[in-house]
């Protein structure tokens, strides 16, 4: 049979030396996180948005689907399909008649 030599318990002197390492480690760590200049890429999650941009999203999801909706029963009022009113709308906008974005976005 083996016999088995125990692991060696550690001195005091050694506990210490590797709680000042970790201690020293963490220090630098620490000092890298504060420095504006540090390259380090920290995975921080998705960004945090207030209720308020929570909220106008929301209302602008809204929109666009009232807008979708809207159009789809125009479409169907008239007869027309998706390949027919992307070709009216690139005539509109060959012909400078609609703006292809609003005057506030240019």
């Amino acid at each position: 049979m083996k016999h088995r030599n125990a692991a060696k318990p550690y001195n005091g002197r050694e506990k210490l030396k590797q709680f000042k390492e970790l201690d020293d480690a963490f220090a630098r760590a620490l000092q890298e996180l504060d420095d504006p200049n540090s390259r380090l890429d920290i995975p921080t999650g998705p960004p945090v948005r207030s209720a308020e941009t929570l909220a106008q999203e929301e209302d602008a999801q809204a929109r666009e689907q009232a807008f979708g909706q809207r159009l789809e029963a125009l479409m169907k009022e008239y007869g027309m399909n998706h390949a027919v009113l992307a070709e009216l709308i690139g005539t509109l906008l060959k012909c400078g008649v609609w703006a292809d974005r609003p005057k506030a976005q240019r």
